[in-house]
């Protein structure tokens, strides 16, 4: 099955790419009456000139535009601004990507583990010495608050600098034999050409969790970012490269992205193939990756349980519950989209709650003291309208916002929804939005059982102050990931990844690294001294 056949773009290609560039990167697209504003021209000038925002792809090496001309416009979500105009690519470019990367890494996976170590602790230093522009350009083209966007930079940067370290941890083993005159051995070796797809909420993190890990372990990548935020993944390419990271290890491919995973799915060079997304394209790209038996690793969406019981520390609870359903405009994997609420504080939490969202301050991502961005396009504004409004009719009641935001654009009002029902789409769905649906339960036991009724399994949040709970709770949940008493849980040195519908593998930390290796077993015959 290939991604032409699984709608992995909404809105077609042909709506997307344009004919050939305009000259100049900074002009807007002629189909869209919005002018870019003073400010991001200034901006995007400055970063231009910094070298850093880059329009163009990177195969083999080179900057590279598509092989018909045609583009995609970047837009920034908070004004409709058109910052560049970026190849629209298809599958010749992206099978010449896949080429070059197979060249290099029959070069990159013989280096030593410590100078594979070296050039990607160089890496690191250049993405933590560019984080000012780099968190610039994730607010300009995600709109995340600067402050997020430069907290995802030394979070994505975290990723490299553990990977460099594990580079040079990558240990086989030695097996007693039974035979006298024989050892076996395991070795463990890079799995080769790996295709990461990467999606629009950590334009950053998303591509460092995966690329970081790779290259330790001697592959080469080609990345597809999205086409919604290609612009980081660009600048992340173009200090690879100043760190000496040598041409074909990794490339970066975007715009027909049907035809650029086709593909990488047909591609005997390409495998494995390592994706976070929706729980859609994840069936879909597994079900095409068994054509050629390559690697998965799937990070897909989930359906986060926040549980508060009668005995948690209430401001805690709010803190924690704040921190993981409002981060990035609530456009997070990990959010809580559901909060379980005991009777018992109920009525308190959600006063509490919503006086603690009421003073969230929302707007473009540049103006001081803002937490809370725009949503990322006019889709996903319709999708929490929908799901806002199936809540409503069912009987939930809106408890603060519950619109779209008076600064118009996709910016929408942070909300608290009382009285959801586990039949609501918001309970049954990710909302991927700025919205808190509160759900009443009983006992543990009821808590658990809501928690678990769901496919997916990625994360889960407990707050309780007894000790015993927090045990049988977190061994009760069916989710990769818990966080007790604590709602940011992801970390470069712990595992990331959930269960059921939520995925395959896990990123970061060592249990990431195998992720692309292969393990071989050698047994070496005729060892007898004479």
């Amino acid at each position: 099955m290939g991604i032409s056949q699984m709608g992995l773009l909404r809105s077609s290609c042909s709506a997307l790419c344009h004919g050939p560039r305009a000259a100049s990167v900074l002009r807007p697209s002629a189909v869209l009456t919005r002018q870019i504003s003073m400010d991001t021209q200034n901006l995007v000038a400055r970063l231009n000139s910094s070298g850093l925002l880059r329009s163009q792809c990177l195969i083999g090496g080179k900057w590279t535009e598509a092989y018909d001309g045609k583009t995609i416009p970047v837009h920034n979500p908070a004004t409709g601004d058109v910052l560049v105009n970026v190849p629209c690519m298809g599958g010749q470019e992206t099978n010449d990507a896949i080429s070059v990367a197979y060249e290099a890494f029959l070069s990159w996976s013989k280096l030593t583990a410590a100078e594979r170590s070296k050039r990607l602790r160089k890496w690191y230093d250049l993405l933590m010495a560019n984080k000012e522009e780099l968190g610039q350009i994730i607010t300009l083209e995600q709109g995340k608050p600067l402050k997020e966007a430069i907290g995802e930079v030394n979070y994505g940067a975290a990723f490299i600098e553990f990977s460099a370290e594990e580079a040079k941890r990558i240990y086989g083993d030695i097996i007693p034999s039974p035979l006298a005159d024989r050892r076996l051995l395991v070795l463990k070796q890079p799995v080769g050409v790996v295709g990461a797809i990467t999606p629009w909420n950590f334009p950053l993190a998303m591509i460092t969790r995966k690329v970081g890990p790779a290259l330790a372990c001697g592959c080469t990548v080609v990345i597809k970012p999205s086409e919604l935020t290609p612009l980081t993944a660009l600048a992340a390419a173009e200090l690879a490269l100043q760190a000496g990271i040598p041409p074909g290890a990794v490339n970066v491919v975007f715009g027909n992205a049907p035809e650029i995973g086709d593909a990488l799915l047909a591609s005997r060079q390409v495998r494995k193939i390592t994706f976070t997304g929706s729980t859609a394209v994840g069936k879909k790209l597994m079900a095409g990756a068994a054509q050629t038996v390559k690697k998965v690793s799937l990070e897909l969406g989930g359906n986060a349980p926040c549980i508060i019981f009668d005995d948690a520390d209430l401001e805690v609870a709010v803190r924690g519950a704040l921190g993981t359903k409002f981060r990035n405009s609530g456009q997070t994997c990990v959010c809580a989209n559901r909060i379980l609420v005991q009777e018992g504080i109920y009525e308190k939490f959600a006063i509490a709650f919503s006086q603690a969202v009421q003073s969230m301050q929302v707007g473009e991502g540049f103006t001081e003291g803002v937490v809370q961005g725009p949503l990322i396009n006019e889709a996903a504004v319709q999708k929490v309208e929908s799901f806002v409004k199936d809540a409503v009719s069912k009987g939930a009641k809106v408890l603060l916002g519950g619109k779209r935001h008076s600064l118009g654009m996709t910016f929408y009002e942070p909300t608290v929804i009382g009285d959801i029902k586990n039949e609501m789409l918001i309970a049954r769905n990710e909302v991927f939005g700025p919205v808190a649906p509160l759900l009443r339960f009983k006992t543990e036991e009821e808590a658990i059982r809501i928690a678990n009724d769901t496919d997916a399994g990625l994360a889960a949040y407990v707050f309780t102050e007894n000790v015993q709970r927090m045990w049988r709770v977190s061994e009760a949940l069916e989710y990769g990931l818990v966080g007790v008493n604590e709602g940011l849980v992801s970390t470069e040195v712990a595992p990331f990844g959930g269960v059921k519908e939520s995925g395959l593998g896990r990123e970061g930390s060592k249990y990431g690294m195998d992720e692309f290796l292969e393990m071989k077993y050698v047994c070496l015959g005729n060892m007898s001294s004479s």
